[in-house]
């Protein structure tokens, strides 16, 4: 069998999984059985089925797991967001749509790869200019003390999305011209690699742009999520474990003192240690109120978890009794309805499309898709760990979104340009020409 029908096949249980979802959520919340479950399972198939045909034309040889895997977890996504709220689904959906137009935009428009390492400063510019614009006066958001969205007009996102995929270019190219230069001339202090003191300047760079977001953008997933993307890289490019040693010792040293002088990381950092402490609690700002309320929501699905639909999401006055359930707590939700066993298996899911990235980076034939491939899965990975260990209470709760699963358009869209990018960097090395030039690594 071609990988393009392990893919067209692969997509069938995906679409099996959302019709039998949204049968599932008829029968708790209408005792029917409606017809148009499978009518939501047939449109999703036809979409998914576009998006193969797409990809069978425009990139024959690129990985056949990576795009249903995608699928399985927007069918994740839009079931358990119509149990929260129908018409944020019906939104998710139209973001969908649109995401696989960019998606396939994306695949045309950057056929040469190479078109993105000579822009590298322009692409990291932009990234900043991303990263940088929640805190411009009058368009910036404030959500739950970090400062990730804009809103222009009737227009709301999160430009962080966008920026961590241009920041992750960047650094590819960067470390491709410089990789050798870092290894080069490291002296062994005490069984520990450090590079030459002029060409540590990078790490020191990095490190001070994750403190400054820390500070500046207030919240530490997004810091750690970009620094952890680099540290990969870093990896990677110099097969030097000691430089991510240096730099997670770096990033905890930082992490620590801006938690002991910065009063709103401060604040943070004892809501995530004592979320139960009523004075915290009953904080309307910066409180543990939503972390506590997701471990409750947690512990009550238990193992198998109550059912699709069957959770008690709103109280007597119709309020929210787990805060944001479509788009930070959504992890939470799904636990609660779907048990340890579900979660464990979009976990799962997560996984195995961090491992077709990583595979996709291995066999990549040429330096910057091999950076590139290997950078995008640990940024993607980072995420669903950010979150996933925020609500669980391994790290404190920030603002990133659950990719293809969480509410949020830019979320959608930007993790689409992610995949197409993996996509681009796959079929280049999986082609016929250039497998034997992959198995020779790093050039």
């Amino acid at each position: 069998m071609t990988a393009r029908n392990r893919e067209l096949l692969a997509l069938i249980p995906a679409s099996l999984l959302l019709t039998a979802g949204f049968a599932a959520i008829f029968i708790q919340e209408q005792d029917v059985v409606s017809d148009v479950s499978l009518t939501y399972g047939a449109i999703f198939l036809g979409l998914c089925f576009a998006g193969h045909m797409f990809l069978r034309f425009t990139l024959p040889y690129a990985d056949p797991y990576i795009f249903p895997l995608v699928a399985v977890l927007a069918c994740f996504g839009l079931v358990v967001i119509y149990r929260i709220d129908d018409e944020l689904a019906r939104e998710q959906a139209q973001w969908f749509v649109v995401g696989l137009i960019l998606f396939a935009a994306t695949i045309l428009l950057l056929r040469d790869l190479r078109v993105l390492e000579r822009y590298r400063y322009t692409i990291a510019a932009l990234g900043l200019f991303l990263l940088l614009l929640p805190r411009v006066p009058g368009i910036g958001e404030q959500v739950n003390g970090a400062y990730l969205g804009v809103a222009i007009g009737p227009i709301s996102f999160q430009p962080a999305e966008f920026g961590k995929i241009a920041i992750i270019i960047f650094l590819a190219a960067y470390l491709r011209d410089t990789r050798q230069v870092l290894v080069q001339g490291s002296r062994r202090v005490l069984g520990v690699t450090i590079p030459p003191l002029k060409h540590f300047g990078p790490l020191l760079v990095v490190w001070g742009a994750a403190m400054f977001m820390l500070v500046f953008i207030r919240d530490l997933g997004s810091s750690l999520m970009y620094f952890g993307g680099f540290l990969a890289l870093l990896y990677v490019a110099t097969n030097r474990l000691s430089f991510v040693t240096i730099g997670l010792g770096l990033f905890g040293l930082g992490a620590w003192f801006m938690a002991s002088t910065v009063p709103h990381v401060q604040d943070r950092i004892d809501t995530w240690l004592d979320p139960f402490n009523p004075t915290y609690l009953e904080r309307s700002v910066g409180g543990s109120y939503q972390i506590a309320q997701g471990l409750f929501a947690q512990a009550d699905g238990g193992l198998f978890g109550t059912g699709l639909g069957a959770s008690l999401l709103k109280g007597p006055a119709g309020e929210n009794l787990v805060p944001l359930p479509a788009t930070d707590l959504i992890y939470a939700v799904i636990t609660n309805e779907l048990g340890l066993v579900g979660a464990c298996g979009l976990i799962l899911v997560y996984m195995m499309l961090a491992e077709r990235g990583f595979r996709t980076a291995t066999l990549a034939s040429d330096s910057f898709s091999k950076l590139l491939a290997a950078g995008l899965s640990a940024v993607f990975a980072l995420q669903v760990f950010v979150i996933v260990g925020g609500v669980t209470r391994v790290i404190p709760l920030t603002g990133v979104t659950l990719p293809f699963v969480s509410y949020g358009g830019s979320s959608i869209l930007a993790n689409f340009v992610l995949v197409a990018l993996l996509l681009l960097v796959s079929d280049r090395a999986r082609r016929p020409s250039q497998a034997a030039m992959g198995r020779r690594g790093l050039r």
